[in-house]
C-alpha cells in the first residue's frame, strides 16, 4: 500500500473526526501507550517445557494440527519476536511456569525458582518486553479434577506451594523490569458430574488462597481468575465468577475476566464498570468463545468492541491490563498472534475515536434520538485510515499486507520444523 494514499486517507479521516469533535492525534497517542499482555502459549499449543509429548488436561483443548508450532523455547521466542514485529506498539509478554528454563533435568512445580526463569528475565530487557506471569495447574500428574481445592491436603499443599513460589518469581520479573509483573492465578478445579460438597470445595479454595497470598509483595500484583466450566468439568466450578468476585472485592484483589469464560449470553463489558468500583484494576483475557469453546482466535466482534468501548467510557485505561488468551492450532499460529492482537487494537482505537463528549451531551439532555443516530453514524466513520497511519507509524505491515510476510516466515522457518 503506497505510502502516499495512506497519508491521504489519514488527513481526510482527521478533518472529518475534527468536525465531530473528536482528535485523532490524541486517540494515537492513547493508542500507542495501549501495551497488550501477548500470550506465549499461542505459539506452541499450551505445551510448556516441563513435560514435552504430554496430554493438555484441566479443561482445555487446542484443537487442530497446523504444522510448525514451536518445539523449544528458542523457536518460541523467535516466533514471538516475528509476530510482535506485525503488531503496531510496544508491548508485554505472558508466561506460564511450565515455559521456564529447566534444561535437562524434571524441575517439579513445587520446586520451581526464579533461576529458572532468569533467561526470559534477561530475554525481556534485550527486547524491550516486559513479562507477565501465570501458575500452572493443568497438565501435571496431581492435577486431576482438583487441585486447590483438593480434599487431599498433601495435594493441596503442593499447589499452594506451587503458587507460592509463582509469586516469588513474579516479584522477580517485576523488580528486573521496574514494572510491577501481573501474576494471574486460575486453577481448573471442578467436577463432571453433579456433586453435592460445592461449600465444601469453594471454603478449601478460599483457605488456600488465604495462604498463597499471606506475603506480601512490592514488584507483582496478583489477580484471580474464573470460568463458567472446563470441558470434562461440566456441571461444577469451584472457582465461579460469584466465588472470586467475592473472594477480590473483600481481599482487594484483581479480577480476571476472561471473554471465553462466561456464558454465551453475558455481556462481559458490563461487567468492568461494576467491577471498577469495588476492586482497585481488572485483568482481562480477551478471547472468543464459541460454543463450549472459550480459545478462539480474537475478531473484531461486537462482544470485544462493546469491551473496548466500555473501558474507554470509564476512563479506566489506567486501571484495566489488556491480555491476550487463545490458543488456535487449526491455522498458522504466528498468523493467529496477528489477527487477534490488531483485532484488539483495532476495537481500541474505535472506542478512543467515539465522540463521547456529544453523545453524553445528548443523553443527558434525554436527545435519545440524536445520540442512537451519532452511535449509528459513528460506525462507518473512516477510523480505517486512522487505524492505517497508525500501522505506517509504528513500522508494521498495513492492512492486509501482513500476510503475505506470515506466509513467507512459514515457507522459510516454521514449515521446516
Amino acid at each position: 500500500m503506497k505510502e502516499e494514499l495512506i497519508k491521504k486517507a489519514y488527513e481526510v479521516a482527521k478533518e472529518r473526526y475534527a468536525a465531530i469533535g473528536v482528535d485523532t492525534e490524541k486517540a494515537i497517542e492513547k493508542l500507542q501507550n495501549i501495551q497488550l499482555s501477548l500470550h506465549c502459549w499461542q505459539a506452541d499449543d499450551v505445551t510448556g517445557f516441563e513435560n514435552l509429548g504430554g496430554d493438555l488436561t484441566g479443561g482445555i483443548q487446542a484443537t487442530g494440527n497446523y504444522p510448525g508450532k514451536a518445539r523449544n523455547i528458542d523457536e518460541l521466542r523467535q516466533d514471538i519476536l516475528k509476530a510482535a514485529s506485525m503488531i503496531p506498539g510496544n508491548h508485554r509478554l505472558n508466561l506460564h511456569e511450565i515455559y521456564g528454563e529447566f534444561g535437562n533435568e524434571f524441575v517439579d512445580r513445587d520446586q520451581v525458582e526464579p533461576k529458572h526463569f532468569a533467561g526470559w528475565i534477561e530475554w525481556g530487557k534485550e527486547h524491550n518486553m516486559k513479562l507477565d506471569f501465570n501458575s500452572t495447574s493443568f497438565s501435571h500428574p496431581k492435577s486431576g479434577n482438583l487441585s486447590l481445592a483438593n480434599p487431599d491436603k498433601s495435594i493441596r499443599d503442593f499447589w499452594i506451594e506451587h503458587t507460592k513460589r509463582c509469586r516469588a518469581i513474579a516479584e522477580e520479573m517485576g523488580k528486573a523490569q521496574n514494572d510491577p509483573c501481573i501474576m494471574n492465578l486460575w486453577v481448573h478445579d471442578g467436577s463432571k458430574d453433579l456433586t453435592v460438597n460445592r461449600m465444601y470445595y469453594r471454603e478449601l479454595l478460599k483457605d488456600s488462597l488465604d495462604q498463597i497470598f499471606e506475603k506480601e509483595y512490592e514488584h507483582m500484583k496478583d489477580c484471580i481468575e474464573s470460568k463458567v466450566f472446563g470441558i470434562g468439568l461440566e456441571s461444577y466450578t469451584v472457582g465461579s465468577n460469584d466465588f472470586y468476585i467475592g473472594y477480590g472485592t473483600s481481599r482487594k484483589k484483581i479480577v480476571t475476566l476472561d471473554t471465553g469464560h462466561f456464558h454465551p449470553t453475558e455481556i462481559v463489558a458490563d461487567k468492568i464498570s461494576s467491577l471498577l468500583l469495588y476492586t482497585p484494576e481488572i485483568m482481562l483475557h480477551v478471547s472468543r468463545p464459541v460454543r463450549w469453546d472459550s480459545d478462539h482466535v480474537t475478531i473484531m466482534n461486537d462482544d470485544t468492541l462493546e469491551l473496548c468501548k466500555e473501558i474507554v467510557r470509564c476512563d479506566a485505561l489506567d486501571r484495566v491490563h489488556i491480555g491476550l488468551d487463545y490458543f488456535d492450532a487449526s491455522i498458522n499460529r504466528i498468523g493467529a498472534y496477528v489477527i487477534g492482537s490488531r483485532a484488539t487494537q483495532k476495537c481500541l482505537l474505535q472506542a478512543l475515536l467515539e465522540p463521547l463528549d456529544t453523545l453524553r451531551k445528548y443523553e443527558l439532555n434525554n436527545q435519545l434520538f440524536e445520540r442512537l443516530a451519532l452511535l449509528e453514524e459513528s460506525k462507518s466513520l473512516p477510523w480505517n485510515a486512522v487505524w492505517d497511519e497508525f500501522c505506517l507509524r509504528n513500522n508494521v505491515p498495513v492492512g492486509e499486507t501482513f500476510i503475505p510476510e506470515v506466509e513467507k516466515y512459514e515457507a522459510e522457518v516454521t514449515s521446516k520444523r
